[in-house]
C-alpha cells in the first residue's frame, strides 16, 4: 500500500508532511476490506485525527477531539483499542518515548522504522533504517531469540532549534 505519491521509502522525512489526508483514508478503508477488517468511524476518526495532526498526538488529545455522534463521550478503552487496531494495521506508530501516536508513512503490517524526535518542537522525523533493523534482527537470531517488534527512538535537537538556540 503506497500511502504517498512521492517516493522517499527510506529517505528522511517528517512524518506530517503527507497533505493528502483523504486519499491515505481511502487506502485504509481498501486495505481494511481487501483483508476483511473494518475501519469503523471511530477507528476512522482517530486514523483522521493523528494524520491532520501537526505534531505527535497522546491518547488523552485524542480523546478531547473525538466529535462522537452519541451524547456519551467515547470511553478510555474504547479509544486504547481502537488506537491498537490502527498499530497493529501498521497505518500509526506508537511513539514509546513520549507516548504519543503519529501516521506510518508507509503503512503495512510488521513496519518498522526509526524516529528522530526533537526535544524543543516535538517535529518527528521517520527512516527506514533497514540496515539497523537487520543488524537488530541478527543480534535476536543470534540467542534464537523470536524478536516481535523494536522501534528506534533517537531524540534530541533539530537542526532548527539548533540554529534558534
Amino acid at each position: 500500500m503506497g500511502a504517498c505519491s512521492h517516493e522517499h521509502h527510506n529517505a528522511l522525512h517528517g512524518v506530517h508532511d503527507h497533505p493528502n489526508v483523504a486519499q491515505r483514508l481511502a487506502e485504509a478503508e481498501n486495505f481494511c476490506a481487501a483483508t476483511g477488517a473494518r475501519l469503523t468511524p471511530l477507528r476512522r476518526e482517530v486514523l483522521e485525527l493523528i494524520l491532520n495532526a501537526s505534531a505527535p498526538m497522546g491518547a488523552y488529545d485524542l480523546l478531547a477531539k473525538i466529535k462522537n455522534n452519541s451524547d456519551r463521550p467515547a470511553a478510555p478503552p474504547t479509544v486504547y483499542r481502537t488506537l491498537d487496531f490502527l498499530l497493529e494495521k501498521g497505518f500509526i506508530h506508537r511513539l514509546t518515548s513520549i507516548n504519543a501516536y503519529i501516521p506510518c508513512c508507509h503503512p503495512r503490517e510488521g513496519h518498522q522504522a526509526a524516529f528522530l524526535i526533537c526535544t524543543e518542537c516535538k517535529v518527528v522525523k521517520e527512516a527506514s533504517a533497514q540496515g539497523l533493523l537487520d543488524q537488530l534482527d541478527a543480534l535476536a537470531s543470534s540467542d534464537n531469540f523470536d524478536a516481535r517488534h523494536s522501534i528506534i527512538e533517537i531524540s534530541g535537537m533539530c537542526q532548527q532549534c539548533r540554529k534558534q538556540a
